[in-house]
């Protein structure tokens, strides 16, 4: 079965596979920074991490673009209250954001793209495009005329025939259903950064970074464009009508978009206060690994909704998960090989692979893995595991792990977690309640090799490092 996606464009799952060279031309919408990212953003991020590990999970290439939007209209405004450059504003929030997506495992894409370090670029488009009659400006501003475009609203299947002609915005985000023309490039203003180039003294417009930027590096056409649901528009669609208008081929094959993560039923933003940020969520002492499990757990495109209560379900599920893991490397099992253990671990790796094949349904490959792991725990339980069904099983947690990747602690390799010692001296603590004094021994063995002490006192176990 190979993969299929959700493609907004047309409304339906497809049979995804790039159109050459088995590489997938991918962009993807990055960071606008002008604050610390929060985890409603975060799950569009880590959307975009599950689909490029289980692009490459299929057997296809990465030739992923994010960009980073550098300049805009809420970059400007906070960089002049604090009397900063934007360059040494968008700075601290750019280095912000890379460190919270190495806390959550995020693979970088193979081109980061500031929109900075693109505007000549964006400046020799839009004359093109005023070339070719789809421009008109306005107060030295420069906007694309979308009546130009008669397939606008193809992306968002909204009916735009009505729309006023020449009725326009230059601000960088409009309200939903607004089709007006939108601008491309913003004539400077006063004490407003602005870069000379051929189409005059001022700054790009929003839409126009990710064309250029995704056309530069990937071609006239993508393979894939992905981003959040807000996005579809008006961004993706301005996105859509400037670069078909400038290469006359589609822009993009597929259009594939994540929903919101909500809080009391609404959109996670800082506009509405509602949000929290990765930080935030460390300082409470939860782990990165269980804020990307929650972000991931959910299929992309059903809405999450955020509680704390979730969070420690996901702590809970992992490490039951890590716990699996651990038995699997450490417990003495007898020699031999049980057969129907073996043909259990290629039906659940089948099932994993189905279920993500089916359009990133991350859920339903979480279930194939936990039902995996129940009954193999079971079986070790009652001695049927042998020592020859280790491989297979490792099979199945490296391919679990290979898209969600919350196996590992982050800790020393050669230490074990604070919370794995607990979790191993509850175990030692029910097996001698069960009077399994020799699997009890195995553990103390196994925490004292990892350097970990234990004294049994009358309070109870108290435990610590070498």
């Amino acid at each position: 079965m190979s993969l299929r996606l959700y493609n907004t464009l047309t409304l339906q799952v497809q049979p995804f596979a790039p159109d050459r060279d088995n590489t997938v031309r991918m962009y993807t919408c990055g960071p606008t920074v002008y604050d610390y990212a929060h985890i409603g953003n975060f799950r569009t991020f880590v959307f975009y991490d599950i689909l490029r590990r289980w692009l490459q999970a299929s057997g296809f290439g990465l030739n992923h673009v994010m960009n980073i939007t550098d300049v805009d209209d809420k970059i400007i405004r906070n960089a002049t209250a604090q009397g900063k450059s934007i360059s040494d504003y968008s700075a601290i929030y750019t280095k912000a954001y890379f460190e919270d997506s190495a806390l959550l495992r995020l693979q970088k894409p193979e081109h980061v793209t500031p929109a900075t370090e693109h505007i000549p670029e964006m400046a020799a488009a839009i004359r093109k495009l005023g070339e070719l009659g789809y421009t008109y400006e306005g107060e030295g501003s420069t906007y694309f005329r979308i009546s130009k475009f008669p397939e606008y609203g193809k992306l968002s299947h909204i009916n735009f025939s009505g729309n006023r002609a020449g009725a326009r915005v230059d601000v960088d985000e409009y309200e939903k259903d607004d089709a007006r023309d939108f601008v491309l490039w913003k004539a400077a203003k006063e004490n407003e950064p602005y870069w000379d180039t051929v189409v005059g003294r001022g700054r790009p417009g929003w839409h126009i970074e990710c064309s250029v930027m995704a056309i530069e590096y990937l071609g006239d056409t993508l393979d894939l464009h992905a981003g959040g649901v807000d996005l579809i528009f008006p961004h993706h669609e301005n996105e859509i009508a400037q670069s078909e208008s400038l290469t006359h081929h589609p822009f993009a094959r597929f259009w594939v978009h994540s929903e919101f993560l909500l809080v009391d039923g609404q959109k996670m933003s800082k506009s509405l206060g509602n949000f929290h940020t990765l930080r935030d969520i460390l300082d409470k002492g939860f782990s990165p690994e269980s804020v990307r499990y929650l972000l991931a757990s959910v299929p992309y495109r059903k809405a999450l909704n955020f509680t704390f209560d979730g969070l420690k379900s996901a702590a809970t599920a992992i490490d039951r998960m890590r716990n699996f893991a651990l038995r699997l490397a450490t417990e003495p099992f007898d020699e031999g090989q049980d057969a129907a253990l073996d043909e259990r671990a290629v039906q659940a790796t089948a099932a994993f692979r189905e279920s993500m094949d089916d359009d990133l349904n991350t859920a339903e490959a979480l279930a194939a893995t936990f039902e995996y792991v129940r009954d193999v725990n079971i079986a070790m339980d009652r001695g049927a595991f042998r020592t020859g069904n280790r491989e297979r099983a490792q099979e199945v947690l490296n391919l679990f792990d290979s898209v969600f990747d919350v196996l590992s602690t982050g800790a020393d390799s050669n230490s074990l977690a604070d919370d794995k010692i607990d979790a191993l001296i509850e175990e030692r603590k029910q097996a001698k309640k069960s009077r399994n004094f020799s699997r009890a021994d195995e553990i103390r063995a196994l925490l004292a090799d990892a350097g970990v002490i234990l004294e049994d006192t009358k309070d109870g176990v108290r435990w610590k490092r070498k």
